[in-house]
This record gives structure tokens, sequence and C-alpha cells, in this order.
């Protein structure tokens, strides 16, 4: 009669591969729900909609937008995304032109913007801001909140539409950091990579 052989040392290298396939598997799951938390609560690609940021954004653009900033870290010159059903139902792409505390005035006659006194030299912008939706200036920004506009200022409903006013904070869904695709150009027709126009 033979005698029983100890399977134990073949076992091993089964053994070892079984181990090494699980820690394969439980990176990438850690890989996976890390790119799911990071794309749904700090960085989102959201598209624009519309003409109101042009020249800087072209309808159909891609954005990356880091979200979850405080009010306090959003400053004059940031694109930002927001979004408030009340006004419009989709998310709106619109420039911060002041912040909490800060004075805006604006001249309607010459399309001149004035912060806190200080005329804003706005070479981003498509044109002068002639267009007056009913917010009356001149506007102290509240605690909280921003004041936005479009760079296609007289094509782009924002802050100065009384609908939306100051925007809280709390609407704001994040800054728009890259322009991670872009659409096509209305000027050139083409689709410009090297475009980024005044997102900073």
């Amino acid at each position: 009669m033979e005698n029983e052989q100890d399977h134990g040392p073949a076992k091993e290298p089964e053994k070892r591969r079984s181990q090494e396939a699980y820690e394969w598997m439980q990176a990438l799951v850690c890989s996976v729900l890390t790119v799911v938390v990071v794309f749904t609560f700090v960085i989102r690609l959201i598209g624009v909609d519309g003409h109101s940021m042009e020249p800087t954004l072209q309808n159909g653009d891609r954005l990356l937008v880091l979200s979850g900033a405080l009010c306090g870290g959003y400053q004059r010159g940031d694109v930002v995304v927001l979004r408030k059903e009340s006004f419009m139902p989709d998310p709106i792409v619109k420039r911060v032109v002041a912040t909490e505390g800060q004075v805006v005035d604006i001249d309607f006659s010459t399309g001149s913007v004035y912060v806190d006194g200080e005329q804003l030299h706005e070479d981003y912008i498509n044109e002068p801001t002639y267009k007056n939706d009913g917010t009356e200036f001149p506007l102290t920004v509240p605690e909280g909140s921003i004041f936005v506009m479009g760079d296609n200022r007289n094509h782009s409903s924002d802050s100065r539409d009384v609908r939306l006013g100051t925007v809280d904070c709390r609407y704001v869904i994040g800054r728009a950091v890259l322009l991670a695709f872009p659409g096509v150009d209305n000027f050139t027709k083409e689709r410009d990579f090297g475009r980024i126009g005044g997102i900073g």
C-alpha cells in the first residue's frame, strides 16, 4: 500500500496565484471607486450650451470643472458653472465679475462695468455691456454670493437679470479649470485645441 503524499507544497503556487488575483482585483475596485468619487464630487465634465460666453467659450465646448470650492475661493475673472432651477433648469456657464462685499455698477450708455468704483478692462468680452435686464445698480454683492456675467454681454442672461441677480454660492457647481474638448469655433469653423480663452 502506497503512502499518501503531502500535497501542501504543490498547493503553494496555486495559493499564491489566488492571493495575487485577489490583490489585483482589490486594486482595480479601489481605482474604479476613486475615479467615480473624483468625477462625482471633485471633478466634473460639463458641456457649454449656447453662445453667452463667446468668444471665450463656444457652443459644444467640454469643460473640466473643479467642484466644491467655497465662496471665498472664487475670484473675479473665474469661469464658473452654476445651476439655479428657478432661473434655468440646466447648468449655465458665466464669469465672476464681483465677489461678496464688492459694489458693481454698470454704465449702460457707454457699456462700462465698474467694481468698487474702478472700471474693469475686460479684454475677454465680445462687446461692451449695453444690455440691462432689470437689476438696479449700483449693487452690493451680499455675503456668500457672487455677481456673474457672460462674456457675450448683449446675448447673455446673467446677474443683470432680476430673476437671477447675485448668485448664492450654494448654486455654484464649480470653477472651470480646463477646456477638455473644444466645440466648433464660430469664427474659424474648426476645433481649436489650443483655445483656452480667459479661463485661468
